[in-house]
């Protein structure tokens, strides 16, 4: 980076990246400065766009804290009230992004059309296939106006974010997930605490999983950075398609590749599950790693017992299917939003482990949004006509 901002006589770099800790934003900031440009962080004001159709934003402050079972929750209260909701999903493409400017999901077929990665199709199939569509792609000013006149109708936007970063479209109502597994990191990682300070609704999700103390330690930290935010608690809920596979078995257990890798998680829905039912042993699958999977154990050396779903191309695809074949389990215990046996062969009995979002403690959030349509005055497309 020096060298280019001096080839290229640079006056300012922005930084545009997500869930990265403070220490290492400002190792970089200190680079560029050293080389004589000004360091930026742009901020709500100069990224949101505005919306003619009400706003509801999903956002958090490290990636794996649930935010799609928030999304889900939250969408599936408002269809409850016959109301139109368009998930727009953070980008995520790779390729050919000219080709991939503005994508709409209507149903798991269209995954395959757009050369999904795993890491999209575990954001999108989980709406589509609830029969809700889904905008994503990189141009999101087209993006926003393709979802506002949707052809199937629209009554609401849900911004459903990814890793930690701030919502692309300005929130009428914003909501942010918080993990009482990495209590603490909302006030240390850029940019969550960006969107803790911004918050209308916190939600401190895995409350049934974590210690109490932790999720104490989270509560006081919302109440300082954002005191005035609805605080709900919440849990996880954890169901298993096959419970019979994985008591007194041994099991590999499968979850979701970001939130292990630079999520920095030890652990997710899988291995909890496989605790729960008593499974005999939770097999180390580092030895049975081949190609990038292995290239994946030695950069993040934080991850044990626990294969992380790395699916970002072809060679990946191969290399996670291998990994799972290769390993000497009973049955494999998939703990990824998608179901991975529709795009790799796995030659093992397997279960999938589902969880959604069950608040205990606090508003529900359906509460919170009737409250929200009365305020916009919300009226669904069936209930207009008639």
């Amino acid at each position: 980076m020096p060298a280019l901002i001096k080839d290229l006589q640079v006056d300012e770099c922005v930084f545009a990246y997500s869930d990265v800790n403070y220490e290492d934003v400002m190792g970089v900031a200190a680079i560029v400065n050293a080389s004589g440009a000004n360091f930026t962080l742009l901020g709500p004001n100069s990224t949101m766009l505005k919306s003619n159709k009400p706003v509801i934003s999903v956002c958090a402050v490290r990636t794996g804290t649930g935010k799609s079972q928030t999304s889900r929750k939250i969408i599936e209260s408002l269809l409850a009230d016959d109301l139109k909701v368009i998930a727009v999903r953070h980008p995520m493409p790779y390729g050919d992004l000219n080709a991939q400017r503005v994508q709409r999901f209507a149903t798991v077929e269209d995954l395959k059309k757009h050369h999904c990665t795993i890491e999209e199709m575990e954001e999108y199939e989980p709406h589509v296939s609830r029969g809700n569509i889904v905008y994503a792609g990189v141009d999101y000013a087209d993006i926003l106006a393709a979802a506002e006149n949707d052809p199937d109708g629209c009554d609401v936007i849900l911004w459903d974010r990814g890793n930690n970063d701030f919502s692309f479209y300005e929130p009428d109502l914003a909501v942010t997930v918080l993990d009482p597994h990495r209590p603490g990191h909302e006030l240390k990682y850029y940019p969550g605490e960006v969107c803790l300070r911004t918050t209308d609704v916190a939600v401190i999700n895995k409350v049934d999983s974590a210690p109490e103390e932790n999720v104490q330690i989270v509560e006081n930290n919302i109440k300082l950075a954002s005191p005035n935010s609805i605080i709900i608690k919440a849990e996880s809920k954890i169901t298993v398609d096959h419970p019979e596979l994985i008591g007194g078995a041994r099991v590999l257990v499968v979850e979701d590749g970001p939130t292990l890798t630079h999520g920095e998680m030890k652990l997710g829905a899988g291995t909890v599950a496989a605790e729960r039912l008593g499974a005999a042993e939770v097999i180390d699958p580092r030895p049975f790693a081949v190609g990038t999977l292995t290239d994946t154990f030695n950069k993040y050396q934080h991850i044990e017992n626990v294969l992380p779903a790395m699916g970002y191309g072809e060679q990946q695809l191969k290399d996670l299917e291998e990994t799972i074949n290769n390993a000497d389990c009973d049955a494999v215990i998939i703990g990824t939003p998608i179901d991975l046996t529709r795009v790799i062969s796995i030659n093992k009995p397997t279960t999938r482990v589902y969880y959604d979002l069950d608040e205990i403690d606090g508003p529900n959030l359906s509460d919170i949004l009737k409250d929200f349509v009365q305020e916009h005055g919300l009226v669904s497309s069936k209930q207009s006509v008639n």
